[in-house]
């Protein structure tokens, strides 16, 4: 298991772009162009808060940038269900207000993290599904995809190797400066899964959940093995009841109760300490804060 805990000041940020295989695996270009797509949505997370914006809204963005690049299993670069389809999961959490909004199974949109808030504003629900959550993005006007969106459809043979990592799943946790939480993920689930599979993603208290008073975490990897578990708020629990830092919550997580290789988390917690997590041999991840830093790594 592979443990980052980095201290912060007044607001920070961290981004993930999934947990999988190796870097050591990957293509010179395809680490050159991940690393890129996380510094742009790092930045783009940073400026919203920097600037005195919000958690919430600074998730949003982040996620929003990772799922248009097409360098993840999230958005643009949506894996195919064993049926040829695309179907995409999102949830976005308030530490602030417990609000958030989740869909799943969507398919109209590139950014369905938008969606996702929209259900948290706009609804009295928490998680609208499949056919349900396409006609909600229409009914919002949101803008329609179309097959050449995703690069799934419009490229086939471009799907991703043995050698690629196994899970793209892309999310982003912040503490604004005014000290909220939120924390927000997004995938188009593992590759080759069944039509109509949900993973954690959406789901709030598995892969996603912030409260103000303890964290923020968004979790990627096996999803059925972070569900059965409820991790997201599991960890947010045993810093609530059994008095653990996020770190070492995460920490007892990924060494006692998680499968080898199910995956890896970010986190922030009440102080903006940001805590970054994996069991697998690789995951992408950034971190900045108000003191300077600004950074990605792979492992």
């Amino acid at each position: 298991m592979n443990t980052k805990r980095i201290v912060s000041a007044d607001w920070s940020l961290a981004v993930h772009g999934g947990a999988g295989s190796s870097p050591a695996t990957w293509s010179a270009e395809k680490r050159e162009s991940r690393k890129l797509a996380m510094e742009v949505a790092l930045d783009i997370g940073r400026r919203v808060l920097s600037g005195g914006g919000t958690a919430l809204d600074a998730v949003e963005s982040a996620v929003a940038a990772l799922e248009s690049d097409g360098n993840f299993h999230a958005g643009r670069g949506a894996t195919l269900t064993t049926a040829g389809h695309v179907e995409l999961d999102a949830s976005i959490m308030d530490g602030a207000t417990a609000g958030c909004g989740g869909v799943a199974a969507i398919t109209v949109v590139t950014n369905p993290i938008h969606v996702a808030r929209r259900v948290m504003h706009s609804t009295p629900h928490v998680l609208i599904v499949g056919s349900g959550a396409d006609a909600f993005a229409r009914q919002q006007a949101f803008p329609m995809a179309t097959a050449a969106d995703f690069l799934s459809l419009a490229k086939p043979s471009e799907q991703p190797s043995a050698t690629e990592l196994k899970f793209g799943t892309v999310g982003c946790v912040a503490r604004d400066s005014s000290g909220n939480l939120a924390a927000a993920t997004s995938t188009s689930g593992t590759t080759g899964k069944l039509a109509g599979r949900v993973g954690d993603s959406p789901l709030i208290g598995a892969g996603t959940f912030a409260d103000n008073r303890y964290g923020a975490v968004s979790a990627t990897g096996i999803g059925e093995e972070f569900i059965r578990r409820c991790v997201a708020y599991d960890l947010i629990a045993q810093v609530r009841y059994a008095n653990r830092t996020l770190g070492d919550a995460a920490k007892e997580m990924f060494d006692n109760r998680l499968p080898s290789e199910a995956g890896g988390i970010i986190g922030v917690d009440a102080s903006g300490e940001i805590v970054i997590v994996r069991n697998t041999p690789g995951m992408s991840w950034g971190a900045a804060d108000a003191g300077g830093r600004f950074e990605t790594g792979f492992e």
